[in-house]
């Protein structure tokens, strides 16, 4: 074995560091070094820059100066491993881990615990004894608090990380005072829980109990916060502890949730609410030193972590609009189950995102709330990991495990989590091991599975009457304190329950009101009304003009630079196709000073080259954003290519858009199925949201859609999914055909003074498609139209009425053009939703002396918007339908099939006879 096997890169570079303080000043260092350096001729090559030693000793180390460095080792292992033998479990024994800390793993003895080494020096002990060395390492690593961060790769984090755990042995010294805030919000927390235990017996709160520490932890968090000039807190967490998180931290009154708890009904007809553990809230507050704090708890579905992605874009939204210059002074908190955080593959998601431009947002706070179970499931069947926290070793972030029994490490890691965020812009992730008094819900039974966790857990205290006896031990409150303060509480909270029972329905106040105050709601009617969406020829000529310059001094590949000088061109042909249709919407909208966000796989470019709002410097890379030019004055125009996910880029659009009304923002598929991916953040927000939680959202979703023989994957936006969703006046859904369309859908979405979540089916071939055009004057005196009639039809002629929507369209226009045929009338319906009923039976009965009424679609017809004509259009009831027939795949795999089948469909619409069999 190589005689020097047992240093590593550390160890190099502290005997480096060693020598040199030894040329400087021999008498400096330690006598068994000084005579090791004194021996030998080190030249500037002996060691290298990897940290590795190199030729240059090659007689035998003195046994005092290898055991130094054995010492060092040590001191690694407890960086290293000393979590794993922490006393960190409240109600269980830890699991075994070898091998140990022990001395004997080192290549020293029991015989050295006395001996002085000046190891210590690299803790800030000096030269001290190994046993005082051991003694520190415990203290430091292994008691009510474990420290992961050894993995970090930037030598500037782990140093500061080791300054501050040596600090006190890593031991929180609070004041008097301190202890006792800490006691009275640990005291808050269990009579809240018991005080809703007493009053609604059976009912589902999905208590704190065994994780109250979260209180004061948060409650430190955010005054420590203010000191660093933390304006805003967005805070994300599933249902356990949230009512007392509410409550306590949040400032909603008391009186509300017991409102809530009673069952009456709300004071809106078009509100139908949620359960009380998933509203959101919204309050100022003012910290000790009189700083005020916004404070913003998002509302939240049962699929507990998809409020995570939602925090990240009301968090960037707010960074954006208020904080620029200094993003951190909004700080996203984020609080997780164990078994949420190890098993949802959407907290992988997340952390992915967090270092990306497009969506970083200067570091969150993870807060594990760990009850060792989820729901019946024991965590040994629950993750392959170690900890349920090991996915945030994706992004290298230290992470805190700490005893939720021992209140002040709760809180003494979470403020040094507060410390390293505001630091280092980074994420960072506290693991708070505890336990769930009681089963998943306040009525269900927890023994039936865990009957040995159970009894221990009915034996434990609680935390706040733990930390009471260690504060009355050492004088710090008297025996009475706690039974003061209980009753202090308790007596708040039955006055507020007295107030609740007077009051005969429930209001629920909308998260985030503040943002949202220019704003009103829309039922259908409103819906359908038109909104003014048009815009000067002056105006557009100077987007044009703006986005067709390329700067003269630099040089771009010239097939962009053609394509990009095309646009004017195009503008003063009167010829406007669907990219320039998105490219004046997002100019005209950013001149009239909002804000436009657009983000998704590949959207830049676009996933089919039409986009190009990104142009690369051809030597340098160096993007340009002509949207950035149009004026000193105009809204900021951002587009970021995503990572590829979905259901977490779609949450944090939706959530920027939530925080940000005024932005039009967008998400884009890359191919409109891809939406799938996102089904949760569709059904659990976007659709419903609003009926929910007073909750309205403007979030455009472009999802690409037309059948083209590009198989099952590519063709179908799944537009019968949304429709299926639709209900009242949750939605727009959309399937344009013209760019002028698609112009003034996009400007209504900001101009309208509602917000709508809005579904628009876009197309693939018909981007350049040469009859997929429209006029300027179409952009500058048009406005969106639901229905488009057939402006070549003569009345008296036509016999076959076909009612079609999107790309399909035009492949029966040409099919009519070919088989000339004036006798057939082609209606496009360009807003799905809501269904323009009127203009269609206005369209019926302009043609009223057509023999045949015609549903077309290319889709099959268990798809599409067949089942949804059905639905909402009686009149469809009687419709022939062509279509393709139900299948279960959207589209065959095989190029010619899909050819065969879609034209079977063209030429059922134009011949009832040919009724299509495949």
């Amino acid at each position: 074995m190589d005689k020097y096997s047992f240093l590593n890169a550390a160890h190099t570079a502290y005997f480096a560091d060693l020598y040199d303080q030894y040329l400087k000043n021999p008498d400096s260092v330690e006598p068994s070094w000084r005579a090791f350096f004194q021996g030998y001729d080190f030249g500037s090559e002996t060691f290298g820059l990897d940290g590795e030693i190199i030729e240059g000793v090659s007689t035998q180390i003195p046994e005092q100066v290898q055991k130094e460095f054995q010492v060092l080792k040590l001191i690694d292992g407890y960086r290293s491993r000393g979590h794993l033998f922490t006393k960190t479990n409240p109600v269980r024994a830890r699991r075994k881990y070898a091998p140990t800390l022990e001395v004997e793993n080192f290549g020293l003895s029991k015989n050295d615990l006395q001996t002085v080494f000046s190891a210590g020096e690299v803790l800030g002990l000096g030269s001290a004894t190994l046993q005082t060395i051991i003694d520190h390492l415990e203290r430091v690593y292994c008691e009510s608090i474990g420290v992961e961060y050894m993995y970090i790769r930037k030598p500037e984090e782990i140093k500061w990380i080791q300054q501050k755990l040596n600090v006190n042995d890593n031991h929180p010294q609070f004041s008097p005072d301190q202890k006792k805030t800490i006691l009275r919000k640990l005291n808050e927390a269990v009579s809240f829980e018991n005080f809703l235990h007493t009053k609604y017996v059976g009912q589902k709160r999905f208590s704190l109990e065994g994780g109250e520490a979260l209180i004061p932890a948060l409650d430190a968090l955010i005054e420590h916060a203010s000191g660093y000039d933390v304006k805003e807190f967005v805070m994300g967490m599933a249902h356990r502890g949230r009512l007392s998180t509410l409550t306590n931290i949040f400032g909603k009154s008391a009186k509300d949730i017991f409102s809530e708890f009673d069952g009456k009904d709300y004071e809106q007809e078009v509100f139908d609410g949620d359960v009380k553990y998933h509203l959101g809230w919204t309050s100022d507050r003012v910290s000790d030193a009189g700083k005020r704090i916004n404070l913003n708890i998002a509302p939240n579905p049962s699929h507990l972590e998809t409020v995570g992605a939602v925090v990240e874009g009301i968090v960037r939204a707010k960074q954006d609009d208020k904080y620029p210059d200094n993003p951190s002074q909004v700080l996203p908190i984020i609080v997780h189950g164990d078994a949420a955080i190890a098993g949802q593959g959407l907290v992988y998601e997340l952390i992915q995102m967090a270092k990306l431009d497009g969506y970083k947002t200067n570091g969150t706070i993870h807060i594990v709330v760990n009850n060792q179970i989820g729901f019946t499931t024991n965590y040994l069947d629950a993750r392959s990991s170690t900890y349920c926290t090991d996915v945030g070793k994706v992004t290298l972030s230290p992470v805190l495990h700490v005893n939720a029994d021992d209140a002040e490490a709760v809180v003494h890691a979470t403020l040094f989590a507060l410390h390293f965020r505001m630091k280092f812009k980074r994420d960072v992730f506290i693991d708070m091991l505890g336990y769930r008094k009681y089963g998943h819900n306040e009525g269900d039974e927890p023994k039936f599975t865990q009957p040995l966790l159970y009894k221990a857990i009915a034996k434990h205290k609680n935390p706040r009457d733990i930390y009471a006896e260690r504060l009355i031990a050492e004088g710090v409150i008297n025996s009475d304190f706690v039974t003061e303060i209980e009753k202090e509480y308790k007596d708040k909270l039955e006055e507020k329950l007295e107030d609740s029972r007077k009051i005969k329905k429930t209001e629920i106040t909308p998260f985030m009101q503040n943002e949202w105050t220019n704003f009103t709601t829309a039922q259908e009617d409103k819906m359908m009304q038109p909104v003014d969406t048009s815009y000067s020829r002056e105006g557009l000529k100077k987007i044009a003009e703006t986005i067709s310059s390329l700067p003269e001094d630099k040089k771009f590949i010239r097939k962009i630079q053609r394509l990009i000088e095309s646009r004017k061109t195009m503008f003063e042909e009167d010829r406007l196709d669907w990219a320039m249709a998105e490219h004046l919407a997002y100019g005209s909208i950013l001149l009239d000073g909002n804000d436009v966000r657009m983000s998704g796989q590949d959207v830049e470019r676009g996933t089919f080259s039409h986009r190009h709002a990104v142009v690369k410097v051809e030597d340098s890379e160096e993007e340009i954003i002509l949207h950035n030019k149009l004026s000193d004055d105009q809204g900021k125009f951002y587009i970021y290519n995503s990572l590829l996910s979905e259901y977490g880029v779609v949450g944090f659009d939706y959530g920027y858009a939530m925080a940000s009304p005024e932005t039009l923002t967008i998400w884009e598929a890359q191919f409109g199925d891809f939406s799938n991916g996102a089904q949760i953040m569709l059904d659990q927000y976007i659709s419903a949201a609003e009926d929910k939680w007073k909750l309205q959202n403007g979030l455009v979703m472009l999802l690409p859609h037309g059948y083209e023989g590009q198989g099952a994957e590519h063709s179908s936006g799944r537009m019968e999914r949304y429709l299926q969703l639709c209900a009242k006046d949750n939605m727009f859904v959309a399937d344009c055909t013209t760019p002028a369309n698609m112009f003034h859908l996009l400007r209504r979405q900001v101009k309208a003074d509602y917000r709508k979540p809005l579904i628009v089916f876009t197309p693939k071939s018909l981007l350049r498609h040469p009859k997929v055009i429209s006029t300027v004057d179409e952009f500058v005196n048009g406005s969106f139209q639901m229905l488009i009639d057939d402006a070549t039809a003569q009345v008296e002629k036509i016999k076959t009425l076909v009612f079609v929507t999107g790309k399909f369209y035009y492949d029966l226009l040409e099919e009519r053009e070919l088989l000339e045929r004036d006798d057939v009338a082609l209606v496009r319906i360009e807003q799905l939703f809501p269904l323009p009923s009127k203009d269609m039976r206005a369209v019926l009965d302009k043609y009223k002396h057509a023999e045949d009424i015609v549903w077309a679609q290319e889709e099959p017809r268990n798809m599409g918007a067949y089942g949804h004509m059905l639905m909402n259009f009686d009149e469809a009831k009687q419709f022939r339908v062509a279509s393709r027939r139900p299948y279960g795949a959207p589209a065959a795999g095989s190029s010619v099939r899909s050819k065969i089948r879609h034209k079977e469909v063209i030429d059922y619409v134009f011949d009832k006879a040919k009724n299509n069999q495949r």
